[in-house]
């Protein structure tokens, strides 16, 4: 981890360290300007380890302005926590990229399993989006709407659709969502149906399997 005084910008590297919660009070203890833009790389942070970084932040009073990451699940931690974001996707992970207002289609699958698959804008009542690798939603999914992935699902907006993450069966899929919900959910064979009651404030939620149940709680990997 460094701090690139000329862009206030702390830089993490690919590899998150175990003490990197030291390292950040260390780092930020002598930084003398009040705002600041945070380059997470990589690695995955929880809305935990975000909330973690923005009190270290409030101490020395410096307001975080930006928040990047390679990493969608970082992403949506933070959005989740009402941050500004921008996703820095590696060409190696995050290639294709639609867009469902510039389709008449309303049914696109991809095959692709070697990458992220990025969908851009909302997905709409009688759309249905097929990957057989993960997805990454920049938009809602509208009641009437199906998603539909051999990976995780990870939706930077509301789901309030249908989504089944590890649909070839795949029981450590995910469903993650700043706010969860859905008509239905799926995790590989097990079905769902989403909380009436509403959502944390200020966190994103995540769907898994725990003892061949699916549970949504407060995101722990985004």
């Amino acid at each position: 981890m460094e701090i690139d005084s000329k862009r206030d910008k702390v830089i993490f590297s690919s590899v998150l360290k175990k003490n990197w919660r030291d390292k950040i009070e260390l780092n930020l203890k002598d930084y003398k300007k009040d705002k600041i833009t945070f380059d997470l790389g990589e690695a995955t942070f929880t809305s935990k380890d975000i909330i973690f970084i923005n009190k270290v932040c409030q101490k020395q009073k410096i307001q975080i302005i930006n928040i990047e990451s390679t990493n969608p699940q970082t992403i949506i931690s933070a959005s989740g926590l009402g941050f500004k974001t921008l996703l820095n996707p590696k060409e190696s992970t995050l290639k294709q990229r639609i867009n469902s207002k510039d389709s008449n289609n309303d049914f696109k699958s991809k095959n692709d399993s070697s990458t992220i698959f990025l969908h851009q804008g909302t997905l709409r009542s009688g759309e249905v989006l097929a990957v057989n690798n993960d997805v990454l939603i920049v938009g809602d999914v509208n009641p009437g709407a199906s998603v539909l992935a051999g990976g995780n699902v990870m939706i930077w907006g509301r789901l309030l659709g249908i989504a089944h993450a590890g649909k070839n069966g795949n029981i450590k899929a995910k469903i993650t969502a700043l706010q969860l919900r859905p008509v239905q959910l799926r995790i590989a064979n097990k079905v769902a149906r989403g909380p009436k009651e509403k959502p944390e404030e200020g966190l994103a939620e995540e769907a898994r399997l725990e003892d061949d149940v699916i549970v949504i709680k407060p995101a722990t990997t985004i």
